[in-house]
């Protein structure tokens, strides 16, 4: 009997079912430990659906013998390809022009278990390159846990990568009652028109920020934007338009996006112990039998629950901080009232909003690894991959 493995694309009709084995397969923890594992709501693609340009490939397993061929998928992966600022440069004016390149995005890179040492991810990935390249990439990144060693010796050891961003992901339980807003801080909806407009004058520049930044804001997932003002102001009273407002911004303000990840995919702890379930039960009982005393809970992480994903974090001002935790907490009511169990972000480790954003440090993650190769020479005279970090970055919602 030979076996072969073929790296091809995704075909919903047929594979679906057996990608959602290895899937489950490779998120089955040890036994009495804790592993996350990810629901895709039947939609293997919804990871990377909302994306400008993606691809899935399996690679599968094909026994010929002299009867009949046997075929089993035994691997994935997903990728993406869009347009983000890479670095900026000067014209002559006071404000940075943003330099625009083709990057793209690995994620989702799934081996069985009983599969693996064979060399089938590095095939998949050298596969997933070879598209990206024919498609105009320039750069191709990765994220994984910082002590995913695996993962980083594919990646790094094998495949040409190189460490290069370090963001925190931080995540808050949503509680049973409603956290206070100050009503000191306005909260006001943007639309998608004027968000558009606020992120391209005051963002634009930022790392990773999206081109097609009117996509991401004008999707069915996108709950909305929202701007924290003083309380007060003749902003508060009467919106005149993000181009007026940023021509004259009150002293201190801040802005995020809210991204509805209960539509796309759903997460559950598993592997906790009765007594554990029983004891994090207890804790949100209190809470919804006495709300008013606002005491923390833990969310029913044992069963599906969804999460919203806060994105486009910005402000100014010396009330910033302020401003940003203000609109957390009208992210977590917004959350309550939607069901949803988390909210979470990814920030760079040293951006100064961080400290405005209300996380549980048990549930977040210091520090994500992201991981560059360059593909092609698009700027003789610039390469990202050995720019310095340091400055805020811009998470895009579609790629979590």
């Amino acid at each position: 009997m030979v076996a072969v493995v073929v790296i091809r694309e995704y075909d919903a009709k047929k594979d679906c079912h057996a990608v959602e084995a290895v899937e489950r397969r490779c998120e089955s923890g040890p036994a009495g430990k804790l592993c996350l594992y990810t629901d895709h709501l039947g939609d293997p693609l919804c990871r990377i659906r909302h994306s400008p340009s993606h691809l899935m490939l399996v690679a599968e397993l094909v026994l010929v013998g002299d009867e009949k061929e046997k075929r089993e998928i035994v691997g994935m992966i997903r990728g993406i390809i869009k347009s983000v600022t890479c670095g900026t440069m000067k014209n002559g004016s006071d404000q940075p022009i943003p330099i625009y390149t083709k990057l793209a995005y690995i994620l989702g890179l799934r081996v069985s278990p009983s599969h693996r040492r064979m060399g089938i991810g590095e095939n998949l990935v050298r596969k997933m390159e070879k598209w990206f390249s024919e498609s105009g990439a320039e750069y191709s990144y990765m994220a994984t846990e910082k002590d995913n060693l695996a993962s980083l010796n594919l990646f790094t050891g094998k495949c040409g990568y190189k460490e290069f961003r370090t963001p925190s992901i931080l995540v808050q339980p949503v509680f049973a009652h409603r956290v206070r807003v100050s009503r000191r801080v306005a909260i006001i909806r943007l639309s998608p028109h004027d968000a558009e407009t606020l992120y391209r004058r005051r963002f634009s520049s930022t790392e990773f920020f999206p081109g097609d930044i009117d996509a991401v804001l004008s999707n069915r997932v996108n709950i909305g934007t929202f701007v924290a003002v003083p309380a007060g102001c003749s902003v508060a009273a009467t919106w005149p338009g993000s181009g007026r407002f940023l021509d004259r911004p009150p002293e201190s303000w801040a802005v995020l996006s809210v991204w509805n990840g209960k539509e796309v995919f759903n997460l559950e702890v598993r592997g906790a112990s009765r007594l554990r379930k029983a004891l994090t039960g207890m804790t949100r009982v209190v809470d919804r039998a006495l709300p008013f005393l606002r005491l923390p809970s833990v969310p029913a992480f044992f069963r599906p629950f969804g999460f919203h994903f806060l994105y486009g974090l910005g402000g100014e001002g010396p009330e910033a901080l302020a401003m940003m935790k203000s609109l957390a907490g009208f992210a977590h009511n917004l959350a309550v009232d939607s069901g949803c169990a988390v909210v979470a972000t990814e920030v760079a480790g040293n951006d100064p909003l961080r400290r405005g954003i209300p996380h549980w440090k048990r549930f977040s993650c210091d520090e994500d690894m992201w991981c560059i190769k360059r593909l092609r020479e698009a700027h003789p005279y610039f390469d990202w991959t050995k720019s310095p970090g340091g400055e805020p970055i811009f998470a895009d919602p579609r790629e979590i």
